[in-house]
């Protein structure tokens, strides 16, 4: 039987945090962003979710967020934006913000 990948809404509705960073695999303060990213996780484990949304092969989402640059960051609970930013957030101002969503 196939595994059912979760649709974005169904990710996003939690009570758990989700960050979403809108990417293109193009933009280079997007690769910037990865390894920040990745140090978040590591750092608050499982108290959040991060996904990356491609803009480029999810045009429709992009518009929906009305995300004009990449990287764009939300952050969701509930189904409800609670956090947004573009550009490149740098590691302890990234977890501080997080860490007040929590």
């Amino acid at each position: 039987m196939d595994k059912v990948q979760p649709s974005f809404q169904d990710l996003i509705q939690g009570e758990k945090p989700v960050l979403v960073d809108f990417m293109a695999t193009w933009c280079a303060p997007c690769r910037t962003m990865a390894p920040i990213l990745k140090q978040a996780k590591d750092e608050l484990g499982d108290g959040i979710t991060i996904i990356k949304v491609d803009v480029d092969k999810n045009p429709h989402l992009a518009q929906n967020y009305q995300i004009s640059g990449v990287p764009t960051l939300m952050l969701f609970r509930g189904g409800k934006s609670t956090w947004r930013q573009s550009g490149v957030v740098p590691l302890p101002q990234l977890l501080k913000t997080l860490q007040t969503h929590l």
